[in-house]
């Protein structure tokens, strides 16, 4: 076969299920690191999340176990809650900054 357009046309063929192909491959990587991403940070929540409940239930062990006051109490609730609403706020600029570099 020596007709120049027949063999144009099958060059062509070859190169856009190649690139096809290629293209196909990036998607499939990239969507495999955004899962990853997702379960990582799932799973990173969800120690966050039984440590922060652990903290809690041995301060309240300890708070339980001392003399103090409903005020000193009160005061030591309200800081940890704040500590951990400035964390999830630390935790959420991180997600966002990752997500928009991505």
């Amino acid at each position: 076969m020596s007709n120049p357009t027949l063999q144009a046309f099958f060059l062509g063929r070859a190169l856009a299920t190649a690139i096809g192909e290629k293209v196909e491959e990036a998607f499939t990587a990239g969507m495999s690191n955004v899962g990853r991403f997702d379960a990582e940070q799932r799973e990173w929540l969800h120690r966050f999340v039984e440590d922060v409940f652990e903290q809690a239930q041995s301060s309240q062990v300890n708070v339980s176990s001392s003399d103090s006051t409903d005020a000193e109490v009160g005061e030591d609730l309200q800081a940890t809650i704040d500590n951990l609403r400035a964390e999830i706020a630390q935790v959420r600029v991180a997600l966002q900054q990752y997500r928009a570099s991505s």
